[in-house]
């Protein structure tokens, strides 16, 4: 499983995210240091990834509340909370969905391949 962490570093919210995104991992049974984290540096840069701002979190390509038309660039990024708060990190909650998603494919696919 490929967990990331994309950020801007003229947000300051990165390190909330993944101190909360470590903190999933490790409650799921996974390593918290296999967070790739890399920094978004310029706006070809944010085209190119499809970064629609910082921080974001995505797990196997996937972003773990995919963005509902928002502008791609350098910006610090707004989510919506399961208890409908504006937050400038994502519910702990989509994190540990995602999360959970991505390993249960994973185990999927791995068992698949022994058949």
């Amino acid at each position: 499983m490929r967990v990331e962490l994309l950020f801007w570093a003229g947000c300051p919210s990165h390190p909330a995210a993944l101190s909360d995104l470590r903190a999933v991992l490790a409650e799921t049974g996974l390593d918290p240091d296999a967070v790739i984290v890399r920094e978004v540096r310029t706006e070809g840069d944010a085209q190119a990834e499809g970064f629609v701002g910082s921080p974001t979190i995505r797990i196997d390509g996937r972003d773990v509340q995919p963005p509902a038309g928002e502008p791609v660039g350098l910006t610090c990024r707004v989510y919506r909370r399961r208890d409908g708060r504006y937050s400038p990190t994502p519910d702990p909650a989509d994190v540990r969905d995602a999360v959970r998603a991505a390993a249960k494919a994973a185990h999927a696919t791995h068992e698949g391949s022994y058949a």
